[in-house]
């Protein structure tokens, strides 16, 4: 077996020319898996992000690597926001 570099990415797989977030939005409007079983028989799922659910973007996502981070942030952003914006918001 051929030694593998230190990120255990074996030397055969090339993503050189690979475009990060290439399936983003697709993504986040839902998908389709197809499994096909050893029996024949095929399964359809469709897969949808769950309600609430947010995509940070992979510039974001390097400073909020999980939701306690964003949570915290956008704590620290409420009390900037607008009155108008408050009430505008509970009315919703």
């Amino acid at each position: 077996m051929a030694q593998l570099e230190n990120n255990d990415m074996r030397a055969k797989y090339d993503f050189s020319s690979g475009v990060r977030g290439k399936h983003y939005r697709a993504m986040q409007a839902g998908y389709t898996i197809t499994v096909h079983e050893a029996n024949g028989t095929t399964v359809v799922k469709d897969v949808t992000p769950k309600e609430g659910s947010v995509i940070l973007e992979p510039d974001v996502r390097a400073y909020f690597p999980d939701s306690e981070s964003v949570n915290r942030a956008l704590r620290c952003l409420i009390p900037l926001l607008s009155q108008k914006r408050k009430v505008k918001t509970k009315k919703a």
